[in-house]
């Protein structure tokens, strides 16, 4: 059987295996800053790109092309180019994609600090963007300008929970000369494959659900070769936001149970989610899995499963919310997700406390806003802890 015939479970284990003379079962970790070569000659060669083979760790480390190759193989892409962290992967591909005077239509749900590099940094290099609803097609269409170059988003977002329909802004992007870029952190291939969908490159942080404890910041691009290969690849190789050849092994472990990990995170999270909308009324939770949410049906088309992560209103504001979080006991207060352990965070005054206070009421990061991560813990033991909290705050 040939790697493109085989199960995506298969290929979370077994793609990007180079084994080495040593015949080792698990991944070989090459923690090395350089390789050596046979002879001046060689080593003219590689550096001149006429002979395949490893330069220096910065750019070319077989624990890292292993990390690459498996999850292009996931994504089904030609090419995966790994990062020192998610925001490492967006800026390379910012700046492989675009130049000075280039304009971004881009989601207006997305993380804090993808909001923070387009506004506060590609700006002063002469990068515009402009921020639309993410599910709202003709707005994409209409903030489209002569210098368009790119049309970037979250689906779902964060922590909005806005479901954005990919093939559909994949060809809005595509009429207007442009590429569509989908950071697809929050479902990961195994819910969701955006490049079969017509998007150009695919973003990861594979700090979250890839990794899958916590343990290792990363990042990864991937697409066609003419794209990451050619245009983001680059700027790794001369601006050297590497991944660790340790870290990429760790995120090789992370993808051998991925399959296995999401389908436990939707599980858990559908329970959390019916539990809060019976709680605190449907209109209050955002997931994408309630038969309310406005992007249901879109991501019942374009996801295998509805996700692991959601969010909801508290009534009282921050206070109400501070409440809240402060009343849990399973939940870990931190802004990382994607974990077996469940998180929780306020994203006001966290992950979205950097962005103006206009920007996140068009992001729907209200200040009774709370972000669940919701772990592979007991969903009986969640559901208890979330009410105990809720008494307790007088929610």
């Amino acid at each position: 059987m040939s790697e493109e015939d085989a199960h995506f479970e298969t290929r979370g284990i077994r793609a990007g295996i180079h084994r080495t003379g040593e015949k080792e079962h698990s991944e070989a970790l090459f923690p090395t800053s350089s390789f050596v070569f046979d002879s001046a000659e060689e080593a003219a060669a590689r550096f001149a790109g006429e002979s395949p083979g490893n330069i220096y760790s910065r750019f070319t480390n077989p624990t890292v092309r292993a990390f690459e190759e498996r999850l292009a193989s996931l994504e089904g892409g030609e090419r995966g180019v790994a990062f020192a962290s998610g925001m490492g992967a967006i800026t390379a591909t910012l700046m492989g994609l675009l130049n000075a005077g280039d304009h971004v239509v881009a989601s207006n749900s997305l993380f804090g600090s993808t909001t923070g590099l387009l506004n506060n940094i590609f700006s002063r290099f002469g990068v515009t963007t402009t921020f639309v609803d993410p599910a709202d097609g003709e707005a994409w269409s209409a903030a489209v300008t002569e210098h368009t170059r790119m049309f970037f988003l979250e689906t779902p977002s964060n922590p909005g929970m806005a479901v954005a329909d990919i093939a559909d802004l994949a060809r809005r992007a595509h009429q207007a000369g442009a590429w569509l870029v989908v950071d697809n952190c929050f479902c990961t291939p195994a819910l969701q494959r955006p490049l079969a969908l017509g998007a150009d490159l695919v973003i990861h942080s594979a700090t979250k659900y890839l990794d899958g404890q916590g343990r290792c910041v990363g990042g990864a691009v991937v697409g066609p070769e003419a794209l990451a290969g050619d245009k983001v690849f680059p700027i790794l190789r001369t601006a050297g936001i590497t991944m660790s050849p340790f870290n990429a092994w760790v995120f090789l472990k992370g993808l051998e149970t991925l399959s296995l990990r999401m389908e436990r995170h939707c599980d858990n999270a559908e329970q959390v989610a019916a539990y809060l909308a019976e709680r605190l009324g449907a209109e209050r939770v955002r997931f994408p899995g309630l038969s309310n949410h406005p992007g249901h049906e879109l991501a019942k088309r374009q996801q295998d499963r509805f996700g692991g992560l959601l969010a909801f209103d508290l009534p009282g504001g921050r206070e109400g919310a501070f409440r809240f979080i402060n009343a849990l006991k399973i939940p870990s207060i931190t802004a990382n997700l994607g974990d077996t352990k469940t998180t929780v965070t306020h994203p006001a005054s966290t992950t979205h406390a950097r962005v103006s206070e206009a920007e996140r009421q068009a992001g729907g990061v209200t200040e009774g806003l709370v972000r669940i991560s919701v772990g592979l813990e007991n969903a009986v033991d969640l559901r208890a802890d979330l009410e105990q909290a809720l008494s307790r705050a007088g929610l």
